[in-house]
């Protein structure tokens, strides 16, 4: 396993008395393909945004591509990528000019934006709609080229929010093959879904009760140590504990 490229120790996160985010420790490796589950309220949402360099934490340390998220936010956007449920798309532009506007967004030169633009066009098959609206496309290619989006300036480290909401199990298989890929290119995926068996693609996922981490592991392995057949049985078993609700 190689270095980590997400690290977090003792990180909390306070909204005047209420403790979003409880002390949580972590670190998740280059290449790393990384769940991060809870139900409505754990505080995954906010510990996302810290990571993000959205959100200064209140306590703890937390830092991501070797930059901390209290002191170097704005160094963080800058090696990572985002993508959420609402794919963040400008659906009144062409899937081509999307590409070339977030990739001129995340830095990328005229001519590397026109070189990844091909690239990605000819990656996912787009040849024939890539003067299309995005607007016009169906909900599982607006997915995909997000995704793309969002890794097109080769990020350290691509965040994805819940990204496979109300696509059919055929079209997230095809998402989570991308995913594979960009873990094999040494991009670290950070990714939170209520789908549990996208959780058990995952290398290690932790599972976050309450703001704390209450299990945290590979798949196969927290099956065992709870003794059931799924991640969704474990999942649960621990979401059953949590006295709050609402993130």
């Amino acid at each position: 396993m190689s270095e980590p490229v997400i690290v977090a120790e003792n990180l909390t996160r306070r909204f005047g008395d209420f403790t979003a985010v409880d002390a949580i420790s972590l670190e998740v490796s280059g290449g790393e393909i990384f769940g991060f589950l809870g139900a409505n309220g754990a505080g995954k949402t906010t510990a996302m945004r810290i990571f993000c360099g959205l959100l200064e934490p209140s306590s703890g340390r937390a830092s991501v591509a070797g930059f901390d998220a209290m002191t170097e936010p704005e160094k963080i956007k800058n090696e990572i990528g985002y993508m959420s449920q609402k794919f963040s798309l400008y659906s009144k532009l062409t899937v081509k000019e999307n590409i070339r506007f977030f990739a001129g967004v995340y830095g990328l030169s005229r001519k590397q934006a026109k070189e990844k633009t091909s690239e990605i066009v000819d990656q996912l098959g787009l040849a024939n709609t890539a003067d299309a609206l995005v607007t016009d496309l169906p909900l599982g290619w607006k997915q995909r080229i997000s995704f793309a989006v969002a890794t097109v300036h080769e990020p350290k480290v691509v965040f994805l929010d819940e990204p496979t909401g109300g696509v059919d199990p055929i079209v997230r298989r095809q998402f989570w093959d991308m995913i594979y890929e960009a873990a094999e290119r040494g991009i670290t995926v950070f990714v939170t879904t209520h789908y549990m068996d996208e959780a058990e693609y995952c290398d290690r996922i932790s599972i976050m009760v309450d703001g704390a981490i209450a299990a945290m592991g590979k798949p196969a392995d927290l099956c065992k140590q709870y003794a059931v057949p799924t991640i969704e049985d474990v999942f649960i078993s621990l979401a059953r504990k949590a006295t709050r609700h609402g993130d």
